[in-house]
């Protein structure tokens, strides 16, 4: 069984490792944190409305009329995260960003 100080370093490490995972994950993003907030809000409120046609057609829109550039890029970060459609940018591009937490 390891010692007191070898839970503490161990303890330290995973700390470590944790901050550097939320570090590269905020430096990978395509968009500010700010506006992937509000993207989540507006996916969250359309959806409400519509259901999920298999396709990132809402979110395009938002970063259209945001004026947002390098959709493309965006969509591209978003697939590579597991978001194929709108649905799936809620599902699990949002659970990213709870789990990532700053």
């Amino acid at each position: 069984m390891p010692d007191k100080n070898e839970i503490e370093r161990r303890k330290q490490i995973k700390k470590e490792l944790r901050e550097k995972a939320k570090l590269e994950f905020e430096n990978s993003l395509p968009i500010s944190r700010e506006k992937f907030t509000q993207l989540f809000d507006f996916l969250d409120e359309k959806l409400s409305e519509y259901d999920c046609d298999d396709s990132l057609t809402l979110t395009v829109e938002f970063l259209q009329e945001n004026k947002i550039e390098k959709i493309e890029k965006i969509e591209s970060w978003l697939q590579e995260n597991g978001a194929y459609c709108d649905c799936e940018v809620l599902n699990n591009v949002e659970e990213m960003f709870e789990d990532n937490a700053i």
